[in-house]
């Protein structure tokens, strides 16, 4: 089955560089492929990543519906999960399974620290724009606002508080949950660094989009944990 990466920026191209798919899967970025599937159509199904800014997203739509192929959608935020679509879509604002495991306990968990004073803060490279989902995730569990997320992104505060080592200054992901009563302070902490983690995930959660018969549906990624497929 093709796999079809879609996007130009930095996770597309590290995606194509280093995505290590098992037997019987064929890496191809979407412009190999862009403009072959119309209605009625013969292109193959096949299995499409997004990892872009979304100006692709129209022609990305119309593939995936002539040819019936799932989308796995990484991008926070994206116009993709507003409307029904005549396909799969895998949403995932993170591709890290031990973070998603993580994020899922705090899902179950979050409300048993409603009361107590909480603290979110998270930490990307400097470069980030975009809003951090993950982090948008865990303060909805924890019963916060999105306005009360702590972000870093001065690289000195980054080496000398959060102790960032030098290396995974240019491409992390760091949060913070701090839980107090005034005699007790809980501290949880998650660290990811480099491209690896992530490029290990999205071929994890390909295979379990492979071996499963998928609905023309939203899937959260959150619900394939609870499904126990990653």
């Amino acid at each position: 089955m093709q796999v079809i990466i879609a996007g130009t920026g930095k996770l597309a191209t590290e995606l194509l560089a280093g995505l290590k798919l098992g037997p019987g899967f064929e890496l191809l970025p979407w412009a190999d492929v862009a403009g072959q599937a119309q209605p009625g159509g013969a292109a193959p199904q096949a299995i499409v990543v997004h990892a872009g800014s979304g100006r692709e997203l129209d022609a990305i739509a119309a593939f995936c519906t002539a040819t019936h192929s799932p989308l796995i959608e990484l991008s926070t935020g994206s116009a993709i999960e507003a409307a029904p679509r005549a396909f799969p879509v895998v949403l995932c604002p993170n591709t890290n399974i031990l973070m998603l495991k993580f994020m899922a306990m705090l899902a179950q968990c979050g409300p048993m620290f409603s009361g107590y004073q909480v603290q979110l803060t998270e930490s990307h490279q400097a470069s980030k724009t975009s809003v951090p989902g993950t982090a948008v995730d865990m303060a909805q569990s924890l019963g916060l606002q999105a306005a009360d997320i702590v972000s870093v992104r001065d690289v000195a505060v980054q080496r000398a508080q959060l102790q960032i080592p030098e290396a995974a200054l240019g491409r992390h992901a760091y949060h913070r949950v701090q839980i107090d009563d005034g005699a007790c302070s809980i501290q949880l902490e998650t660290r990811v660094t480099g491209d690896a983690p992530y490029a290990q995930g999205v071929a994890q959660i390909v295979a379990a989009v492979a071996a499963h018969d998928l609905q023309d549906r939203v899937y959260p990624v959150m619900d394939f944990i609870g499904q126990g497929w990653l």
